[in-house]
Parts: C-alpha cells; sequence; structure tokens
C-alpha cells in the first residue's frame, strides 16, 4: 500500500491499536476523536471553471387524464433494454490504494427494530438488467419505478395501479417522452406542495430530453402536467432530482459523441411547475469533466418540513477518491451550491466550495474476469456489480434543517477491507455557513461475516436517527438480500450500532452474465410521523438470469416520537388607538405547543391600513415562545373613531393545518392640537422664574406674577 499523506504510518497505527480495543467488544468502530468535526473547512483549490448555459424553458407541456383511467403503453416486442451507463474513457490507473481507518468491522449489538410492514414489488416485466429501483412515499401512497415500469401501492402494500411501462405517463404527449421508455428513473414526493414528480429520460436522440411529469394534486393516480426538457445533443445519463424550496434540481452526467463532457446541473422553476405553467424556467450549468465533479453530483433532496434559512443556495455534494485514477489529490467529498435568480437569471450562481477531506477510503474493488464482476453470490462463478468505481455519491443527498443545525447525509460503495465491500457513509453539517464532516463511518461486518454489503442509501428521521438500506450477499451461503442498519442520534459518531434488520433475505442468485446491480436504491422518511423509514431495492425469489422482483419495506425506532405541530398566540385578540398618522406596535407571544422544532409562517389579511409583520417566526423548539411585532400605520386621513381590523395567522411549517390567528383592532382618535403663543421677557427676577439663567421664565404662580396673569396660564 502507498502512503497517501504525511500521518499515513500515524493514522495505521492509530487504527491498529483502536481495532484491537474494540474487538474486545465484538464491534470495531473507529470515529473522530471525542465526536469533533474530521475537518474544519476546504483545503486550498480553485475549481473548474463553471459554464452557465443561460435560461431555456420545456419544449412541449400538457396535462394527461387521470393516470388510473390511461391503459398501459404498449411495448414493441422486439425492445430490447439498453442501459447506456458509458464507459469512462478517460479515467487513468488506479492510484494509491489505502487503509480505510473508519471501519465497522461487525454487526452492532443494538436491537434493531423488526419492519412494520414488508411486501413485494413488482417483477421483472421483460428480461433486462439493471432495475435501478427507486420510490417514495406520501401520506397515503407509495410510488415504485425500476427500468421500464413503475406502479402505485397503498401504504398496507396493496396494488393500486401498475406495473406499466414508465412511458404510460407520456402516452398522448408525443415526442420521445411518450415512443421511448429508456429508464433511469427517478420518483420524489414534494411534502411541501403533496405533489408527486416521476421523471424517465431519453436515450435514442440526436436530441435529448428530460421528461417530467408533475401530480396535479396529491393523488399520484390523477392528472399530471407533463413537460419535456431539452438538454440538447448532450446525451443526460444517470439524471438525479431533488426537491427545494425555490427550484426543483437535477444534475446529469453528460456525453457528447460518446464522451462524457461534463455534469449537467438544473434548475427547475418550481413555483411555475406547481401552477401548471406551459413555459417553466430553467437555468442551467455545465461543469467540466475532472475528478471534482467525478462521474456526478448530487442535489439535495428536503426531508421533513422544516425548510432551509430563507435564501439558502442549494448545496451539491460529490465523492473523490485520490486511488480512482482521475487526479484526486486526496479522498474528499466535494461541496458545490447552486443559487438561482429567477428574477435575473444571469445573476444565478453554481460554485465550487472546496473539498472536505476525510478519512481515507478506496472505491476500486478488485473485480474479475470483468470491471462488472465483484459481489460473489451462493452456487455461480456469476458477480454482481458494486458500482464503487463510479465517483459519486449514492442516491439520495438528504437534507433535513433541525432548527439548531442543518445535515446532509449520503453514502458510496468502498472497498472496506482487501476484495470485501463495505458502505462509507457521512453527515456534512451546516452546508451553507462553513461546511465540515461531522461524522463518518465504512459499514462492513462482513470482514468479520465474509457479507458484502453495498448498493446503500441511507436518510435521517427528525429526531436525528439514521437508516442505512443496502444489498447483502456472500458467496456461501447468502443470496442478495435486501438489509438494513441504522443509528440513533445518541449513538458514539461514526458507528451504527443497532444492529441489522432483514426486509426480505434473497432466495436466488442472478445469473446474467452481464452481472448489472442496482445501480441505485432509495431510503426516504415518511411525511406523516417523520420518523418511518421507507426502503426499496431488489432480490431474487429463485436463481435466474434475470427474473429480479422488487421488495418493499419500513420500519422506524421506538424513540422516534411523530411529530405533532402547534402553535399559541396571545393574546389573541388585542386592540389599541392612536392618532392619523401614526405607528401603533403590538406584541404577541407566539409559542410552539407541538413536540418538534418548527418554524411558523405569518400571514395578514382583512386590513385596509399597512401592517408591518415577519414573513415567519423560529425555527422554535418544542415548546418555545418568542416575541412578534407588528406595526399597523394609521393613514394620515383617518377620520375620528375610524378602525381597522387585521388577521394575523401564524401557520406551522410542519403542519399546514395546525395554525393560531390574533386580531389586531386599531382605532382612530381625534387629532390633537398644540398651540404655541410667544412669549414677551420683561427682565423678571431669577428668584421668580424657573431655572437658573437671567431670562428664566416666571412661574405662573411665582410671588410676582399673579395667578390669573392671562399671559402665563396654562392651557
Amino acid at each position: 500500500m502507498k502512503p497517501k499523506n504525511r500521518t499515513w504510518i500515524s493514522t495505521v497505527l492509530s487504527c491498529l491499536l483502536a481495532s484491537l480495543l474494540i474487538f474486545s467488544s465484538m464491534l470495531s468502530l473507529a470515529q473522530p476523536a471525542g465526536g469533533a468535526p474530521t475537518d474544519q473547512g476546504p483545503l486550498p483549490d480553485e475549481g473548474p471553471v463553471v459554464i452557465y448555459r443561460g435560461v431555456s424553458t420545456a419544449v412541449h407541456f400538457d396535462i394527461s387524464p387521470p393516470l388510473r383511467s390511461m391503459p398501459p403503453a404498449k411495448i414493441d416486442p422486439g425492445w430490447k433494454f439498453e442501459d447506456r451507463d458509458p464507459p469512462d474513457v478517460r479515467q487513468g490507473p488506479p492510484g494509491p490504494q489505502s487503509i480505510d481507518p473508519v471501519v465497522q468491522t461487525a454487526v452492532g449489538s443494538g436491537d434493531i427494530p423488526s419492519p412494520i410492514i414488508t411486501f413485494d414489488g413488482f417483477d421483472n416485466q421483460l428480461t433486462y438488467t439493471p432495475p435501478d429501483p427507486v420510490g417514495d412515499v406520501g401520506p397515503n401512497h407509495y410510488v415504485a419505478m425500476a427500468n421500464v415500469h413503475f406502479a402505485v401501492y397503498d401504504k398496507s402494500g396493496n396494488l393500486l395501479y401498475g406495473p406499466v411501462p414508465n412511458n404510460t405517463l407520456w402516452s398522448g404527449f408525443g415526442g420521445a417522452c411518450e415512443v421511448e421508455n429508456s429508464g433511469d428513473p427517478i420518483v420524489v414526493y414534494d411534502q411541501l406542495a403533496d405533489r408527486w414528480m416521476l421523471t424517465q429520460f431519453t436515450s435514442a436522440g440526436p436530441i435529448y430530453y428530460n421528461c417530467v411529469a408533475l401530480s396535479v394534486s396529491g393523488d399520484p393516480t390523477g392528472s399530471y402536467y407533463r413537460w419535456a426538457f431539452s438538454t440538447g445533443s448532450n446525451f443526460p445519463d444517470y439524471p438525479k432530482y431533488g426537491i427545494w424550496p425555490d427550484a426543483y434540481y437535477i444534475t446529469t452526467r453528460e456525453f457528447s459523441g460518446g464522451s462524457q463532457v461534463g455534469i449537467g446541473v438544473y434548475a427547475l422553476n418550481r413555483e411555475q411547475m406547481l401552477a401548471g405553467n406551459p413555459s417553466p424556467q430553467v437555468i442551467s450549468f455545465l461543469t467540466p469533466y475532472d475528478y471534482r465533479s467525478g462521474h456526478g453530483l448530487l442535489p439535495p433532496d428536503l426531508d421533513g418540513m422544516l425548510l432551509p434559512p430563507a435564501g439558502s443556495p442549494a448545496p451539491f455534494v460529490g465523492t473523490m477518491d485520490d486511488g480512482a485514477g482521475l487526479g484526486a489529490p486526496y479522498d474528499a467529498v466535494t461541496l458545490w451550491r447552486f443559487h438561482v435568480d429567477w428574477v435575473v437569471p444571469g445573476n444565478s450562481t453554481f460554485t465550487y466550495y472546496g473539498a472536505l477531506s476525510v478519512a481515507p477510503f478506496d472505491s476500486i474493488f478488485p473485480c474479475s474476469p470483468g470491471s462488472r464482476d465483484c459481489i460473489p453470490q451462493p452456487g455461480t462463478s456469476e458477480k454482481l456489480d458494486i458500482l464503487s468505481y463510479r465517483q459519486r455519491p449514492m442516491w439520495r443527498l438528504a437534507y433535513r434543517n433541525f432548527g439548531t443545525h442543518e445535515s446532509l447525509v449520503t453514502n458510496q460503495s468502498v472497498e472496506a477491507a482487501p476484495g470485501m465491500a463495505g458502505i462509507r457513509w457521512y453527515e456534512i453539517r451546516d452546508p451553507n455557513g462553513t461546511p465540515y464532516i461531522y461524522q463518518q463511518g465504512t459499514y462492513a461486518p462482513g470482514v468479520s461475516d465474509g457479507i458484502h454489503r453495498w448498493m446503500g442509501s441511507i436518510a435521517m428521521d427528525h429526531m436525528g436517527n439514521m437508516a442505512l438500506g443496502y444489498s447483502a450477499s456472500s458467496g456461501t451461503d447468502t443470496y442478495p438480500s435486501v438489509w438494513y442498519t441504522g443509528r440513533l442520534v445518541t449513538d458514539p459518531l461514526g458507528t451504527m450500532p443497532q444492529g441489522e434488520g432483514v426486509i426480505v433475505d434473497g432466495m436466488g442468485s442472478q445469473l446474467s452474465t452481464g452481472s448489472r446491480w442496482g445501480d441505485y436504491t432509495s431510503m426516504n422518511v415518511d411525511p406523516v410521523d417523520d420518523c418511518t423509514f421507507w426502503y426499496i431495492n431488489e432480490y431474487y425469489k429463485a436463481t435466474h438470469q434475470t427474473e429480479w422482483n422488487l421488495r418493499i419495506g419500513a420500519f422506524r425506532f421506538p424513540n422516534c416520537i411523530g411529530c405533532a405541530s402547534g402553535v399559541n398566540v396571545a393574546p389573541s385578540t388585542a386592540a389599541q388607538s392612536g392618532e392619523p398618522g401614526t405607528e401603533v406596535v403590538y406584541t404577541l407571544r407566539i409559542t410552539n405547543t407541538g413536540n418538534c422544532t418548527d418554524v411558523f409562517d405569518l400571514s395578514v389579511s382583512g386590513n385596509a391600513w399597512p401592517v408591518e409583520a415577519p414573513a415567519a417566526v423560529g425555527p422554535l423548539s418544542a415548546g418555545a415562545g418568542s416575541d412578534v411585532h407588528i406595526t399597523v400605520t394609521i393613514p394620515a386621513g383617518a377620520g375620528n373613531g375610524s378602525r381597522d381590523t387585521a388577521t394575523i395567522v401564524f401557520t406551522s411549517q410542519g403542519d399546514g393545518s395546525a395554525s393560531a390567528i390574533g386580531v389586531l383592532t386599531t382605532t382612530a382618535e381625534e387629532e390633537r392640537w398644540t398651540l404655541y403663543l410667544p412669549l414677551v421677557f420683561k427682565g423678571y427676577s431669577q428668584q421668580a422664574g424657573i431655572g437658573n439663567g437671567p431670562w428664566s421664565i416666571p412661574s405662573p404662580r411665582s410671588p410676582t406674577v399673579g395667578a390669573n396673569d392671562a399671559r402665563y396660564r396654562p392651557f
């Protein structure tokens, strides 16, 4: 092994000592000392030149009939799925391969909760691999997608619609989105608006598209707004989507003429799309292909109802490995920021913040005989793709605002130990301030039990607990399975000590000589309680060439109490008066009576007179309160006794049905006048006046001034 830096020897010695101590408890857990951040900022790097590609719009739009009434699209009997995923022709030979110092080498001793529910999704409707399992959960539904079908289930696992070819959703739309069924699907549920977004790309060319369908309502079997967004002559491989308050963001791995030209990043005007605008704005950038952009970036995907601070740019994350042959100088996660300006699109920016150094890892796995023949299976020499060699994090980049801090979590497959797969995971804090790696670990109990774990997806509940789902397989007795692990917010940093759960144990191996597996899976959090994790992956019911099956499961940690939003305002009614042309200030006390940190939006209605109020209050932790100052301006011409009533509504961002009202009634008084009269000073004595100067004004009741002297009589 070649050293990665000057501290390599001390790092290895420290890790060996730590491993000896921890193995005594049957759990090897490496973490930053004392839970301290491993990096306080990016290492010096000017970053790549990012290309602004301007503002555009959709090339086609319509509104679909209700999905439930649409017949399945027909697939040509001669059709064959082609997974483009082009190779990286510019990648050089591997660089130094390093010892991973943060490997967890055994399953934790914690009591992982069993699944609340687990059920089969649809199976392979054709004869292709990989399925690219992806899904998301809403208040009443789970929507599952794969190459090249999708289906809608209720949360009890009952099939409500499908499975049908993905391009069914674009039936009658026309063009490549309707004709092609190329795959790489993504489904996301926008919990801020109660909408579903289902997507696919096109691959035939010569002009390529991202096809986006956004539900008109919260019913995923209802009608959809449909758009085709062109990427021109660039093939938009591996599109990934994220929900952010100001935009729907997309990243793509773009190719032209068979060569990767860079990573495309797109902002779609979310407000316009939610309104069904036929021509929503699109702002895009291209970051050239190098070790910083690698083979893909992930956009943030919002979890929970607590929004990012107002005006926050969207943080994007990539990874880089100095041993992967792309020229990276060290191992790191890269962080980028997309600031979108819909009013002046040219002011939008996509900037490279820098690379946050992480514990050394290896992404180059010893696959043989082909580059995708990596993970062994029982009863066959055929192996499965690990996809670790792609320099990119795995879906999703889950964002959450806890009020006290903001976090991003993501993961990637790695070689945790020689010939053993594992999952490196990260929590990045303060993404829009001074980002740092708060914690990281490599989950690889295979070091002890011989079972490979890879192809992960990770998320956090509103308590800060994490869940990591993945595929698991060995060459002896563990068929490719769907498992999960996790950590409580109180667990030691860098560890997944809560044991291991099973969504389904595999019952067969994949015999396809293509070895494709994945390419991604999805861990999501139920928006109803913000506690329950839903995970989707693939497995085989029996050994077969390509007859995979999707599997969906849900679980939650018992310490997670479902968020219940509540708010109180005192006083609920208030009245003041003032003269015309003056301001009256009310002070209301707002209290978060829910059990989760929340932000409360303010709206003002019913008023004719000007009212100044903050747009939002918070974040407020459970039980916390804050004074809110609201200013009413009484117009200069307001008549005596005229009044105006303003209704102030405080609405929870966590639950739009939780609100409180303050009613403010302001009355105009009769305008007062002050009369100023000239005074004539006649040399009154100082003793008789008020004050110390020789020209002091005599008191009306001084000995030298009569009490009834009209010149000094008060009025």
